[in-house]
């Protein structure tokens, strides 16, 4: 072989060499990120936010990461979902409200059907435009149409639920409004292990697809969307027992409880105010029996949320072993606020049997396992998303607000907390530019789009902003009738009844979270600018009024009754059973304090 043939070859070899040294860099700068959405945890219900409740893989990457103290979401989880993979508002990307609460009045419209519409991109879509690996397991509840399920939304690999929710035990129903548990597999029906709960499932499927592609050079993603602890509130027994007598003292003393731990942890102001919720329950005026059950139930929703740190730690155990773990960063938020639905008397004959029409009960000594309903209800959603007011389904904090950590060695966060604003249409282009990519603006190839009005929040988290959001930068919201509007520190909030006055209020939120003090009055100039500005916002994204006499959760009977049964005469009395037995809430109330 001549030596020109030689310097050839050499050169050719050099030539791949770089190139293959090139393609590996390119790959590993580009991150695994694992977005973990939990369902319906309140503010301070985990470790880091000052809860009782132990999640130390939690604690560990809030530590090893950031925490925002100033983060909102929706108030409820279809229109969060939406508006986090798309970084586009509810009203414009096709999911206003969850499908099951749509009014038929509203249901005309094509902006109202509850399902992502055509014109908006997932993030799932985008990266696996960069390269990506994109995996779903978890709770979709976004559209179970033809063509708007996940595995034709960008997921390569997915597992999901498809309902509001399901059991955590078995594949079954947790309404009677549903005939069946819908889950799916790659887009088509999937029946569950016999040995199935959900935690333990979803991060099993999550590490099979993630190490089905290991060593392929291709990052992934990895959208995990817990059903914890969205009802029915169900964990196994190991983890419900390490809260045995813990909630004993009841909802009163809990909520003050975590009041001083985000105090003493910064999360909040250490002169922060805290409303007595008008749907809270007199713990002392309840019997010995009933405050030992009302225990018992907190300490199920305790050891759901522990059950699900635990699993999150195999996934963590998962990467470090397979040396992944040191390029992949961590994103855990909620979906919205703790849940109040349920019966503020669980055990009476009434509650009772219409469980046993669905296939439940809910005795004491079994409760949160197979075959067992539990919820916390109202009182004790109230403790779960304190010092905050109200909760799941309205405007107040407690609703919006709720945790989020960014975490992992490859985003060097300046800050272990920050009290900057941030909301859920923020995340998507956290996560494009976490993998080096850039937001389609109006047009994804020849397709037009809804631009993402979501910001970035990478610089804030290695410091080179301080916000996001300028004191003049307007955010709105609505859902179901309850509306809010942030402007800076402040924000202007209404809810409807039952719980609600149906009036608009001016707070503080960076002074004053607990919304204890209304400076509408105060403040009229700033109240009236900020309405103008809401006003402007539901006319520019097509927010459309509720009915006279809306309510969610009778909506959502009358929609499920109607869809699954039809007769007129059938909805209508499966719909007194749905209301007066299954879906009694806390009594109509007009005011919010006491």
């Amino acid at each position: 072989m001549g030596r020109r043939m030689m310097c050839r070859i050499l050169a050719v070899s050099v030539g791949l060499l770089v190139a293959l040294l090139t393609t590996t860099s390119g790959a590993a700068e580009q991150p695994n990120i694992v977005l973990i959405l939990a369902d319906d945890v309140g503010y301070t219900d985990i470790g880091p936010y000052g809860s009782e409740i132990n999640t130390p893989t939690l604690s560990a990457l809030a530590q090893r990461g950031i925490r925002f103290s100033n983060y909102h979401t929706a108030a409820s989880c279809a229109p969060s979902r939406a508006m986090l993979l798309t970084g586009v508002d509810s009203h414009r990307n096709g999911v206003p409200n969850i499908p099951e609460a749509l009014p038929p009045e509203q249901r005309e419209h094509p902006h109202y059907k509850g399902e992502l519409t055509d014109n908006v991109v997932t993030v799932a879509t985008l990266l696996r435009r960069m390269g990506y690996h994109t995996y779903l397991t978890g709770k979709w509840h976004l559209g179970k149409s033809p063509g708007t399920l996940p595995s034709q939304r960008g997921f390569e690999r997915t597992v999901a639920m498809m309902d509001t929710g399901a059991d955590n035990w078995e594949q079954k129903p947790y309404l009677p409004i549903y005939e069946k548990a819908n889950w799916f597999a790659d887009g088509e029906p999937l029946q569950l292990p016999d040995d199935f709960y959900s935690s333990r499932f979803l991060i099993d499927k999550a590490i099979e697809f993630i190490d089905g592609n290991r060593g392929d050079a291709q990052p992934f993603f990895a959208y995990v969307p817990f059903m914890a602890v969205h009802i029915p509130v169900q964990a196994p027994q190991r983890f419900i027992d390490r809260y045995e007598g813990v909630y004993h003292k009841g909802w009163p003393v809990l909520r003050r409880q975590r009041r001083a731990a985000a105090i003493d942890l910064g999360l909040v102001p250490a002169d922060s105010g805290m409303v007595d919720m008008a749907s809270t329950d007199d713990w002392d005026g309840l019997s010995e029996e009933q405050q030992r059950y009302n225990a018992k139930r907190m300490a199920v929703y305790a050891g759901m949320v522990e059950a699900m740190d635990y699993h999150i730690g195999r996934l963590v155990a998962y990467l470090e072993a397979t040396d992944q773990l040191h390029n992949t960063v961590f994103i855990f938020t909620s979906d919205n606020g703790a849940e109040p639905t349920g019966s503020a008397q669980p055990r009476s004959l009434a509650s009772r049997l219409a469980l046993d029409r669905m296939g439940y009960e809910n005795a004491y000594e079994t409760l949160g396992l197979k075959g067992s309903f539990n919820s916390i209800g109202a009182s004790f959603a109230s403790a779960a998303v304190g010092p905050l007011a109200y909760y799941k389904f309205y405007a107040g904090e407690g609703g919006m607000r709720v945790p989020l950590i960014v975490s992992g060695s490859t985003i060097s966060p300046q800050q272990g907390l920050t009290d900057a604003f941030a909301y859920v249409t923020d995340i998507a282009p956290t996560i494009i530019e976490l993998a080096g990519g850039k937001l389609p603006g109006a047009q994804l190839g020849d397709r037009a789009v809804e631009p993402m009005v979501g910001r970035s929040l990478m610089g804030l988290i290695h410091g080179r902003v301080e916000r996001v959001y300028g004191d003049e930068d307007p955010v709105g919201y609505e859902l179901a009738g309850n509306a809010a509007l942030f402007q800076g520190n402040y924000k202007i909030m209404m809810n409807r009844a039952p719980l609600g006055d149906g009036r608009w209020h001016l707070y503080d939120i960076a002074r004053d979270p607990g919304e204890t003090v209304d400076l509408s009055q105060t403040q009229p100039e700033r109240f009236e600018r900020m309405l103008s500005m809401y006003q402007a916002y539901a006319r520019e994204n097509g927010v459309l009024p509720v009915p006279e006499g809306y309510e969610q959760l009778r909506q959502i009977a009358l929609n499920g009754l109607a869809d699954r049964w039809g007769a007129p005469l059938t909805v209508v009395l499966l719909l007194v059973v749905a209301l007066v037995l299954i879906w009694r809430r806390v009594r109509p109330l007009s005011r919010l304090h006491r």
